[in-house]
């Protein structure tokens, strides 16, 4: 490939990353705005709506985060009366977890965790193109060297363990225009794993 080609496969790559981190920004503020939760914790709460009750590392296993970023996430859920934790009588050391009624009718209200386009989109490939699609999401992530770092279980930039009221000052940074035009801010191409000032 010659130079002057690959410069061009270089950009293409980066207008496309920078179009979907953008597209990402945006429904995560529509997410934030419309349940007043972030997405992490949006995440949470579905994740224990489908079970009676789960210890901490459970959950944090099933998301891919680490216990202390679940923890952190969990202290400002049930500070709101969304969650409820419980410790094991027979072993003090293991927490329980459970969603409480008021959680509950939070996350059945709350948006789709996914853009709602996308899914819909999304849903009317062939078989062959969604394992396709998934494959080469998988190969760039593995390239980017991605499972090194701690997974971020959706689609969220912003402070991971971060209130909706802690990314007030992030979030107007982020340039509101459409997906897809050329005003994008550098702070955009910065990854989820970036921000994690207030788990240290």
């Amino acid at each position: 490939m010659s130079q002057k080609k690959n410069d061009y496969v270089k950009g293409e790559i980066l207008s496309t990353l920078r179009q979907i981190i953008h597209a990402i920004d945006l429904y995560s503020k529509k997410l934030a705005r419309e349940s007043g939760l972030t997405t992490p914790q949006l995440v949470l709460l579905d994740r224990l709506a489908g079970f009676q009750e789960m210890s901490v590392g459970e959950l944090a296993k099933t998301v891919n985060l680490s216990n202390a970023t679940v923890t952190g996430i969990l202290d400002r859920l049930e500070k709101r009366g969304y969650i409820e934790r419980t410790r094991s009588r027979n072993d003090k050391r293991r927490v329980h977890v459970m969603i409480t009624k008021l959680g509950r009718e939070v996350q059945s209200s709350a948006p789709s965790l996914l853009q709602e386009n996308f899914v819909t989109e999304f849903g009317k490939l062939e078989d062959w193109e969604k394992s396709l699609i998934i494959s080469s999401l998988q190969r760039v992530a593995h390239m980017m060297k991605a499972k090194e770092l701690e997974e971020i279980p959706v689609l969220v930039t912003g402070p991971i363990s971060a209130e909706v009221e802690d990314m007030a000052g992030y979030l107007e940074e982020v340039d509101v225009s459409e997906p897809g035009e050329e005003s994008i801010s550098n702070n955009q191409m910065q990854i989820s794993s970036d921000f994690r000032r207030d788990e240290e």
